[in-house]
Formats: C-alpha cells, sequence, structure tokens
C-alpha cells in the first residue's frame, strides 16, 4: 500500500526538498492549498460563502521545535480571526487547529498548547464562530481531549475531531455525544499501529458507520468528514432515522476534492462545510492529503507525467 509509504516520505526532509523544487509542485499544491496569505485567502472565503457553502480554515504548519514558534501560530490565527471579523460571517467561517502547531510536543506542551489556543477560541467566539480541536496520532489524544474538556467550561462549542479507524474512538464518541459536543468524524489520515487501530478499509468503513449512529443518536452536533459517497448516503439515512433536521449536522470536505458534490449537498440544502488550509508550511498537509485516498496520488503523478 502507498499511504504508508507517502505518510513516511512526509517526515522526510529530503522528500521534502525533492518536492518542494519540482516546477509541477506549485500547481499541483495549490489544488489543495489555495494561498499562503490572509490577503490570499480572503477572496477565496468570499467566493465560497457567495456559493452557499461553509468554511473551517486551517493555517497549516506542524513542526514546532521552540515555544516561540508556538506562539506566532497562535498569532497567525489571531490575524485570520481578525481578518474574518468584518465579513461578519459567523459560523459560516470557523477554524480548525493542530495543538501540535501550539507546542503541544515541547516539555510542558499541554499546558502551553492550553495557553496558546485559548485565546484563538476566545476571539472566534468573540466575532460570533467557533474553533475544531483536529485530531492527530493516538498519543496525542488524550492531551487533546483534556483541552477540549477544560475549552469548552467556557466557550461550549468548541468541538474536536475523533477517527474512525481507533479502537479507541467508539467509547469516545458515547462521551462526546452525551455530553452535546461538535464532533467531526473522519477515518484517520496517520499511520498508526496494529494494536490501537483497525488496518483494513472495511473495517474501517464499519467502525466509521457504528459511531456515526452514536453521534446522531446523540445530543451533540454531527459533524460529517468524509468524501465517500457510500458514507454520505448513509449519513443521510442515519440523520433521517434519527429525526434530525438539516440544520442539526453538517458534511465536511477538503478544498480541491470533490469540490461538484459540495454544491450538491449545499443546493439540496445540507450545511456543507469545506476545509481551507492556507500557509507557507504546506509539506506535511499535502503528503497527508495524496496518503489518504489514490485518486490524490494518480492527480499528482498524472501532473507530474503531463509536464514532464
Amino acid at each position: 500500500m502507498l499511504g504508508p509509504v507517502i505518510l513516511a516520505a512526509s517526515r522526510s526532509d529530503r522528500m521534502r526538498r525533492l518536492v518542494s523544487a519540482a516546477p509541477v509542485t506549485k500547481p499541483v499544491v495549490d489544488r489543495f492549498i489555495p494561498g499562503e496569505t490572509v490577503d490570499e485567502i480572503v477572496p477565496i472565503i468570499r467566493d465560497l460563502t457567495d456559493q452557499g457553502l461553509e468554511l473551517t480554515m486551517d493555517v497549516v504548519g506542524e513542526d514546532i521545535t521552540t515555544p516561540e514558534q508556538a506562539e506566532a501560530a497562535r498569532d497567525a490565527y489571531l490575524e485570520l480571526i481578525d481578518r474574518l471579523k468584518p465579513l461578519d460571517l459567523g459560523t459560516r467561517a470557523e477554524m480548525s487547529v493542530k495543538l501540535s502547531m501550539f507546542g503541544q510536543a515541547l516539555d510542558g506542551g499541554h499546558e502551553l498548547a492550553l495557553k496558546n489556543v485559548r485565546p484563538v477560541v476566545e476571539a472566534a467566539a468573540e466575532i460570533g464562530t467557533t474553533v475544531t480541536l483536529d485530531a492527530e496520532d493516538h498519543t496525542t489524544l488524550d492531551s487533546m481531549f483534556a483541552i477540549h474538556d477544560e475549552l469548552r467550561k467556557d466557550v461550549p462549542q468548541t468541538g474536536c475531531v475523533i477517527q474512525a479507524y481507533l479502537f479507541r474512538t467508539e467509547a469516545d464518541a458515547r462521551r462526546l455525544a452525551d455530553s452535546g459536543s461538535r464532533v467531526r468524524l473522519v477515518k484517520g489520515a496517520y499511520k498508526e499501529p496494529a494494536e490501537v487501530a483497525y488496518q483494513q478499509r472495511h473495517e474501517i468503513d464499519k467502525a466509521y458507520v457504528r459511531i456515526l449512529r452514536t453521534l446522531m443518536e446523540g445530543e451533540g452536533y454531527p459533524m460529517i468528514g468524509s468524501h465517500d459517497p457510500r458514507l454520505i448516503t448513509i449519513a443521510q439515512e442515519l440523520a433521517r432515522t434519527a429525526g434530525r433536521k438539516l440544520d442539526e449536522y453538517e458534511f465536511q470536505m477538503l478544498y480541491g476534492i470533490r469540490g461538484d458534490e459540495h454544491l450538491r449537498l449545499a443546493a439540496e440544502g445540507h450545511r456543507m462545510r469545506v476545509y481551507t488550509a492556507y500557509g507557507t508550511d504546506w509539506y506535511g498537509y499535502f503528503m497527508r492529503r495524496l496518503a489518504e485516498k489514490p485518486a490524490n496520488l494518480r492527480f499528482f503523478a498524472r501532473s507530474v507525467i503531463g509536464r514532464g
């Protein structure tokens, strides 16, 4: 399978240099990451929301090695919030954050990440929007959930992400559904060992459906993070069975993937949120997009061949 190989490459400095230097890379990356600065991304936000779509914004970058870099990540999100304020979009433009960017992996990282992310969550609430804490590898999740619980004491709309391929997630989903949380369910994009995660696609898909049923039947707000047509159809049926109205859950997909489906779901009255990343440190994000789905890798390969 190519996925684990690509994920390994995402952590390789040598591969980073090779991919970054390739002439074909920028136009392909632009499919998934439409800008590097706030100035470049604001027109994208306006365009997507004008089409009836909603967004969750991600400032890319995870290789944080100093507290100063973590503070810079915090400030980048605060700058984004400052630029969102006059657009008056409310929850139509929220934010997603990885706690690794806020210093979670450093010495004293749990407290540092909480300290850095709190002002972002509070500033987002002040302009009427929300923040979702992205899930990373399984070793970080206890800290992420503890920070999520702490933030919700003052900003209860703070969301979090759970990953269907992890064995622990069904129990996490029950707890979060009972607490009325906003929860994005994804399949999972990190290389995890067999001791903690399903390895086969059919096992992951079955777990996804079980967990999604729990969320739909619970008291929270489910966010379906998937491009899989089968799972989208199943999600709609589970929502109907649970008696949920169209504004009581939402779909989320990545910028640059299945754009026609984004518009179709929005036209049917669904809340359709586009996960839109921007920033200069795009390499790790881009490589995970290739690893998640063979079609993404084929797109990249065709681009390379076509320009070779």
